[in-house]
């Protein structure tokens, strides 16, 4: 028997369709097999595909998983801002709180400016790794690293950024970590791009879970528990940045683009 699942296409940290980062969000009543969960996020193509079912242990509102068409991943900010939005725009109240597997409770609560995402903060710690530098097509003048996969590469200026040509296909052999690319902004107080090829995503639009590793360092930076941000993608996308204690609050909007039914045999 066909089932037909309620599915919505959500571009999120983007104030207007057709920009930001592309998330699906799938609703279930119980959780599919993973073979099952990567399929349909392989069908999808976008970097991430979240999929919520209600959950009864009452720690939270929804359980939360996210697919690639890698497969599972660890932390996604897009996809659960994107969750939060679709949640939250179905059922009364102001904030949904998601339980994961691996990034514990999750945030998302209405503000005057669309949403606040809130996620762990991510610390990393001044490591040279020189076999990735080699492949990202410029010299950055700092990295950080984390036993986690999540690398911080500092560059002088946002042109600098930009202007990277990074060996993709030799990163990606180097693991499904993230290369975070950053340096102060124009426009904005900083500026990144993130690119997880060995997580199938060349170069990710706007990505939550880099912001956590970004609010760690740039706080400590700039001096200052608060950032604005853009992440100069082709799409690209804007967020705000907010250290709070262990946590990093990520502030953007959510733009419905699909609403659906997804058929599953």
């Amino acid at each position: 028997m066909t089932r037909a699942l309620p599915y919505w296409h959500v571009d999120a940290f983007a104030d207007r369709p057709f920009s930001g980062n592309q998330a699906a969000v799938i609703l279930l009543e119980e959780w599919l097999d993973d073979a099952a969960m990567r399929a349909i996020s392989e069908e999808n193509a976008f970097a991430e595909t979240a999929f919520l079912v209600r959950d009864v242990m009452s720690e939270a509102d929804w359980e939360l998983r996210w697919f690639s068409p890698a497969g599972e991943v660890r932390l996604c900010g897009h996809a659960t801002l994107a969750s939060g939005h679709v949640i939250l725009g179905r059922e009364s109240g102001d904030r949904v709180i998601f339980r994961t597997r691996q990034a514990g409770l999750l945030e998302v609560w209405r503000s005057e400016a669309g949403y606040e995402l809130a996620l762990p903060l991510i610390g990393t710690t001044p490591q040279p790794w020189p076999e990735a530098v080699a492949l990202l097509g410029a010299e950055p003048l700092e990295v950080w690293r984390n036993e986690s996969g999540y690398n911080l590469f500092l560059f002088r200026d946002e042109a600098s950024v930009r202007g990277l040509v990074p060996d993709l296909r030799a990163l990606a052999a180097l693991g499904d970590d993230q290369f975070i690319c950053t340096a102060p902004g124009t426009a904005t107080d900083i500026v990144s791009r993130v690119f997880v090829p060995g997580g199938g995503v060349d170069e990710d639009s706007v990505t939550g879970s880099a912001h956590a590793v970004l609010a760690h360092f740039w706080c400590s930076q700039l001096g200052r528990e608060s950032f604005t941000a853009y992440q100069a993608s082709q799409r690209g996308g804007s967020l705000t940045c907010r250290r709070e204690g262990d946590r990093v609050w990520l502030g953007g909007r959510c733009a419905t683009v699909v609403e659906g039914s997804y058929f599953l045999a």
